[in-house]
């Protein structure tokens, strides 16, 4: 299908009616039920006509945007064998590209056939929309290696004081002018704003009294949550579009590996409801297959299902002008049969449709099924959070023995994992906190999870965190404990900012946001989620926007290509050189020393004069000295003016990263004091 060409599925608005389209390839009969103004009252329920591989539709004159509708389907009852018709459950359109109302979980949604009522009263309905003329079309305004910044929509602005109340947790509040002026304060090169279609709480949250804060169980593809955007699509696209005259792009999180219908005891709500056999994928003996954790797993090998994806996708980009997406789960993308490939259908038509192939692509790469640990295993262009960066960053810091070399590795592009013949840049996605997980601030705070609040028992979420507590779980009024956590905390956030390749920070970790310990605070949509605004360490997050300016402004440092040792194009002068804290070269006993927890780098093509900069970083609890190597003619400064000048002629303190510029003096021979900022 030419790009241009909308779906041929929905509820399609035309002049002089609608024509309402669905696919079931075992489903006997299909209704499209017409609802009253308000979503109330069925109207009338008219059948759909089969029109051949699995095509039913049906077009009803005098019908206009803004109708409210929803399906039916009636077949085969028989869950055993993946058949869940049931025509007394109304079905959302998989096409909608908005709702009435939010969902809202109600255990009557999972009743079995002929054991409850009709389900229409608790179900939003399909709002039948003439959809705007397309965006005009533009590159993607984020480039690889620059910061993308991670943002739960609703707990992002809850708390934020400047932020007028009635925009409070939508996407309209990220294109508030103070929210644009942060951003653009940090450096984001593009928001990742996590999920936006509209989603359901899991089964088990209403009766304790919770709610998904998330958003990763979405119930459909296109519509978004009225909770996050009353607008519609509208209010995404003038968001996106108010980022983009900011100079920041925007990636939309998206869930194609489950939906909230969940396993056989789950709601139907839509896919199960309209052929699960085919949505779905289904083990030998004909149970739901589960590679997500989630109780079922979308089958992504399915032709129809493909192109449900790739019209979301460009529904998205045509509609609202995004510059990338985020795949949840991403090797069920891939999976064909249940074995993943990264040549797989629905992949390679991502990287060659006309409206998606110079989008952002990047994927979270592991699941849950066989073989489900992908990284490094997706084809360009996708680029790839990295996991093997956040645990390797984060065991140095700890203090882990015979981290060096790893470190090192994770600072010049991860090339152990990305390196391939055809591919000399990274595609890694370098991160240190991730919304799933401790926060940047509680890594250094609680050695152990507290998901206490989550309602069972601590039982969920990650048990090794590599994590530490500077002495004292969780909050401490000693103020040397809480200068050790800054401490840490600006070494974990100026070693991400050192490091090859795109970075990705979550929103709050630049100024010490907490969720008191909580690595899987989904269901918390209250205080332990929402970003306090008014209580952020300030002086953290002035030294990101210094790390941020620093990384822009230093090519060495921004770049995507690996770092080799090897001379620099046009110059005898290496990409990098790794040395010792006394300006030696790393021999090979060096980098296999257990007990070295100190590396320097230093970056040739710093700036346009081809000056050079390193990076010293000391991992170790101890002060120590550190030489650099000088050449005629220049001298080292301080790259970061923070305030706290350290002259590196006296010992620098443990835990500690440290970015010095090499000058280029005034007059030959001319040398002023090396001072350096911390």
């Amino acid at each position: 299908m030419p790009a241009d060409q909308r779906p041929r599925f929905g509820g399609l608005v035309s002049e002089g009616g609608i024509r309402f389209a669905a696919w079931s390839q075992a489903a006997r009969r299909l209704w499209v039920s017409i609802f009253d103004e308000q979503g109330n009252r069925e109207i009338e329920r008219l059948e759909l006509q089969p029109e051949g591989e699995g095509v039913h539709a049906r077009f009803v004159a005098g019908l206009g945007p803004g109708t409210r509708y929803g399906f039916r389907a009636d077949g085969d009852y028989a869950p055993e064998r993946g058949l869940w018709f049931d025509p007394d459950k109304l079905l959302i359109d998989p096409y909608a590209v908005g709702i009435d109302r939010p969902y809202a979980y109600d255990w009557r949604l999972a009743q079995r056939r002929g054991e409850g009522a009709n389900t229409a009263p608790l179900m939003p309905k399909a709002i039948a929309a003439a959809l705007p003329n397309p965006v005009q079309a533009a590159p993607p305004l984020y480039r690889t290696g620059g910061l993308i910044y991670e943002i739960p929509v609703r707990a992002f602005t809850m708390l934020h004081p400047d932020v007028p109340e009635k925009l409070r947790g939508t996407v309209a509040a990220i294109a508030h002018p103070v929210v644009i002026e942060h951003l653009k304060k940090l450096g984001v090169g593009a928001v990742e704003l996590m999920p936006v279609t509209a989603s359901i709480d899991e089964r088990h949250l209403p009766p304790l009294g919770l709610r998904n804060a998330w958003g990763y169980n979405p119930v459909t593809f296109m519509a978004l949550d009225p909770r996050l955007a009353p607008g519609g699509i509208m209010d995404l696209r003038n968001t996106v579009a108010a980022l983009r005259e900011a100079g920041i792009g925007v990636i939309l999180d998206l869930v194609f590996n489950h939906t909230s219908e969940s396993d056989r005891l789950g709601p139907t709500l839509s896919l199960r409801g309209f052929d699960s056999q085919a949505y779905y994928r289904q083990t030998p003996d004909g149970r739901l297959a589960n590679d997500t954790g989630t109780g079922n797993t979308v089958a992504c090998d399915h032709p129809v299902v493909q192109e449900m994806v790739l019209d979301t996708l460009r529904h998205f980009v045509r509609d609202a002008g995004v510059d990338g997406f985020r795949f949840d789960l991403a090797p069920i993308l891939g999976r064909v049969e249940g074995t993943f490939d990264a040549e797989a259908p629905l992949l390679n038509a991502m990287r060659e449709d006309a409206l998606l192939a110079d989008r952002v692509l990047i994927a979270e790469p592991w699941d849950i099924g066989p073989d489900g640990y992908q990284l490094g295993k997706f084809r360009t262009p996708f680029l790839e959070w990295n996991d093997k960066y956040r645990d390797d960053v984060r065991r140095f810091w700890r203090g882990d023995a015979g981290m060096v070399g790893a470190l090192a590795t994770r600072l010049a592009g991860s090339s152990d994992v990305f390196a391939t013949k055809r591919q000399s840049a990274s595609r890694t996605v370098n991160f240190i906190a991730a919304h799933d997980g401790m926060t940047l601030a509680d890594i250094v705070r609680y050695e152990r999870k507290h998901n206490e609040a989550n309602g069972e028992q601590n039982r969920d979420g990650h048990n090794e965190n590599l994590s530490w507590n500077n002495g004292v779980e969780g909050d401490a009024g000693d103020p040397a404990v809480v200068a050790a956590r800054r401490i840490d905390q600006h070494a974990l956030l100026a070693t991400l900012f050192a490091s090859r390749g795109t970075i990705m920070l979550t929103a709050g970790d630049e100024f010490g946001r907490t969720q008191k310990g909580n690595n899987n605070a989904y269901a918390q949509d209250n205080e332990i989620t929402w970003l306090d605004w008014a209580a952020r360490d300030q002086a953290l997050e002035q030294y990101t926007v210094l790390l941020s300016t620093l990384r822009k402004a230093a090519p060495a440092l921004s770049g995507a290509h690996f770092l080799t040792g090897l001379p620099l194009a046009g110059s005898d002068m290496p990409d990098v050189a790794w040395l010792t804290e006394t300006g030696a070269p790393l021999d090979e006993q060096s980098w296999q020393d257990p007990q070295r927890h100190r590396l320097v780098m230093i970056l040739g093509g710093a700036s346009d004069d081809q000056s050079r900069l390193a990076v010293l970083i000391n991992g170790d609890r101890r002060a120590c000295m550190f030489s650099l190597p000088e050449r005629d003619g220049s001298f080292w400064a301080p790259a970061l003016e923070t305030g706290e000048t350290m002259d590196i002629s006296r010992p620098v303190s443990g835990r500690t990263v440290i970015f010095m510029i090499e000058r280029i003096a005034a007059q030959a021979g001319t040398r002023e004091k090396r001072n350096g900022g911390s």
